[in-house]
């Protein structure tokens, strides 16, 4: 792990019905996510019992390459829907490597 990054593990619950749609939606941040600079891994997990709910595993070399990250506006669009697509709200932790 590279010394000082930033590891963010991000929890969502679809809506009923709605998981499908959230998974297409958030497949579509991938890609651009991983070639933003100072991205080092970003993977999205599913849940094998609970369908509707997904974890973001992320490393960032710095704060402020998240902070820049949740400007762009692929992030931007997503949580534009977030309301309609979303039990609650996207739950972020910030944590960091012992």
């Amino acid at each position: 792990m590279v010394d000082g990054c930033l590891t963010v593990v991000a929890e969502m619950t679809a809506k009923q019905g709605k998981e499908e749609t959230l998974k297409e939606e958030l497949l579509k941040l991938l890609e651009p996510t991983r070639m933003e600079e100072g991205c080092i891994n970003y993977d999205m997990h599913q849940s094998h019992d609970k369908p509707g709910f997904f974890i973001f595993y992320e490393n960032w070399i710095s704060k402020a390459h998240l902070e820049r990250h949740l400007a762009t506006p692929h992030l931007k669009a997503f949580f534009a829907k977030e309301a309609d697509l979303l039990e609650g709200v996207v739950v972020i932790h910030l944590m960091r490597q012992c």
